[in-house]
């Protein structure tokens, strides 16, 4: 949710599809929310070393592909948003020292239980084990550069964007620009 409201309203922003193969859920589209494949076609883009990041995740493969890297480049996108679990943060940060890491936390278990329960999309034994991973999500806090409590929507949402906003400022980012303005 935070991910969509933030890409709609910020264009130089782009998001990376996953590659799962997790059935869609209704109303998903390949693609867009995802590149849904079989797990054989996701074990050979293993293979290939196609992917910047995979893990396992609630029995279900989930990879970022190299070539939505490329793809978010050439489109001249500000910056790339991953909406990836602690193992892919970790992945990407060892590959891209200089990504961001921001853990969205709920603001209860008992609110996080009531938000997945709420969607419609799981069975109970998948809305138990949905929730004991993010338990275990949670206890990977400490590796992340930033934490958003998601509480109240637009709150989360407008420290998020702030955060991603400092971050396209930090002077590394910006180095080579203030350099050709000395140069002009």
């Amino acid at each position: 949710t935070l991910c969509r409201r933030i890409l709609a309203e910020d264009e130089g922003l782009s998001l990376s599809v996953s590659h799962t193969t997790r059935s869609p859920r209704t109303g998903e589209r390949d693609g867009t929310d995802y590149h849904f494949v079989d797990e054989e076609a996701f074990l050979a883009m293993v293979r290939e070393q196609a992917f910047l990041e995979h893990a396992e995740y609630n029995g279900n493969l989930y990879g970022t592909s190299v070539s939505e890297i490329e793809r978010a480049r050439a489109q001249g996108a500000q910056a790339l948003l991953f909406d990836v679990d602690y193992q892919g943060a970790r992945q990407i940060k060892a590959k891209l020292p200089q990504a961001v890491g921001v853990f969205i936390l709920p603001p209860s278990m008992a609110e996080l239980r009531r938000r997945l329960s709420g969607r419609g999309t799981e069975s109970p034994e998948s809305l138990e084990r949905r929730f004991a991973a993010a338990k275990r999500e949670i206890e990977h806090y400490p590796f992340f550069d930033y934490l958003v409590l998601n509480q109240e929507l637009q709150h989360a949402l407008a420290e998020l964007t702030g955060i991603i906003h400092a971050e396209l400022c930090r002077r590394p980012r910006l180095a080579r620009r203030a350099e050709a303005l000395l140069h002009e």
